[in-house]
């Protein structure tokens, strides 16, 4: 194996050298058009079609935070999201499902460097997907840990050949429980297609099935270590990028979908109303309503994409440093990322409402973009009074119990 990981290490970049951050962009923004067009047939299929899963690889997309050695590109979380956000503007199927399988290169680079291997040895675009809820049961035995579960929502699953799993390892001496996330090939665990829902239909969030197998220590990371920084893979993988909290990336993946959509939305609305004349007679463009909607919802996206940046050129820096960020810090961006969601949904029916009768049209993108950002809204990353309550009870004094922060 030893070989194997050598010879990636100086052969295996996408189309050689690595693109410039402004150029993936470019690329994500250049594939608006087309994910809007192909919107219709993901949620038909209830999963990201084959066509727009190919082409986001040859863009490099899931390379942004992969590791050098592993033929990625090693790139800041600001340039991650700001494809996330573009691809949202065309499908938010589409970025929820970057904004999960996307950020695991990253996690693997936490992980012992015979994970890599065996996940990109012979093929570095291969995607993994998650279901990190801890549904799963685990008890340690020698050499790994013995697991079985029933895990629901694996976004992506129907287009990955590993995936990460939550789960509980009870402890030998009676003491609580140890979260944990296991890897697993796919030819371990069982996708069930279950996903019959009212949106984000595009992703795909399967069922995830695992019939007691062995899980090697080396595939799995216990939820502490996330939370102190900490990872044996870090021994290889020494960019400070690697030195983030994982609560923070992980959580922004899920929320920054909702963000793009919204203004994916707003665009809509700005080029129907140029021309909509309402039954009363009166055109969208000279009614007051919808001119401050406009301008409420353009202002709302400015301000959550600047917090979004500034929060993670704050973490860098902390990580550049070899410093952890203080815990009131992680709590409250964690807050501002839930806040994403809720403040996006409720424009949205703002938005929604402001198109009456003919945003009911299947024609036109508002009726789909309000259901998958009301599905969006419903992931636990996503609740934004329990988050809020957390960070609330802290400030008052209560013990922290967060681990994905």
């Amino acid at each position: 194996m030893a070989e194997v990981a050598s010879t990636v290490d100086v052969t295996r970049h996408a189309g050689g050298a690595a693109p410039e951050a402004a150029e993936l962009i470019a690329r994500a923004r250049a594939m608006i058009p087309g994910l809007a067009k192909r919107s219709p047939e993901g949620r038909r299929q209830r999963r990201v079609p084959d066509e727009t899963i190919a082409d986001m690889q040859r863009a490099g997309f899931f390379r942004v935070l992969q590791p050098k050695r592993w033929g990625g590109y090693e790139m800041d979380l600001g340039t991650f999201y700001e494809v996330q956000l573009a691809l949202a503007e065309g499908d938010m199927s589409t970025a929820w499902i970057y904004g999960v399988s996307g950020v695991h290169p990253w996690f693997m680079a936490l992980l012992d460097d015979r994970a890599a291997q065996e996940v990109w040895g012979h093929d570095t675009s291969t995607l993994i997907c998650s279901s990190l809820m801890p549904a799963g049961k685990a008890t340690a035995t020698d050499g790994g840990f013995r697991l079985k579960g029933h895990w629901r929502y694996a976004s992506c699953c129907d287009h990955c050949d590993w995936a990460l799993l939550g789960a509980m390892v009870a402890s030998d001496g009676g003491g609580p429980s140890e979260g944990r996330i296991f890897l697993l090939p796919r030819k371990e665990y069982e996708t069930v297609d279950t996903w019959r829902v009212s949106g984000l239909q595009g992703t795909g969030s399967w069922d995830v099935i695992v019939d007691d197998v062995l899980v090697p220590s080396y595939r799995s990371q216990s939820m502490l270590d996330n939370f102190l920084l900490k990872g044996s893979g870090q021994a290889l993988n020494s960019s400070s990028l690697y030195r983030l909290p994982f609560g923070q990336i992980f959580v922004r993946g899920i929320s920054t979908s909702a963000l793009g959509a919204l203004q994916g939305m707003l665009n809509a609305l700005l080029e129907q109303g140029k021309t909509r004349v309402t039954r009363a007679g009166g055109r969208s463009a000279e009614n007051p309503f919808v001119q401050l909607l406009c301008a409420e919802t353009a202002a709302a996206i400015d301000e959550m994409k600047t917090l979004l940046h500034r929060n993670f050129e704050n973490l860098h820096a902390y990580a550049r440093r070899g410093e952890t960020p203080p815990l009131d810090e992680r709590l409250r961006y964690k807050f501002q990322s839930t806040a994403v969601t809720e403040r996006c949904t409720l424009l949205a029916a703002r938005i929604f409402k402001a198109t009456g009768a003919a945003g009911l049209s299947e024609d036109l993108p508002f009726g789909g973009i309000l259901a998958d950002l009301m599905a969006g809204r419903q992931h636990i990353s996503n609740q934004y009074e329990y988050v809020g309550s957390s960070w609330g009870g802290v400030m008052l004094g209560l013990e922290n119990k967060d681990l994905m922060i």
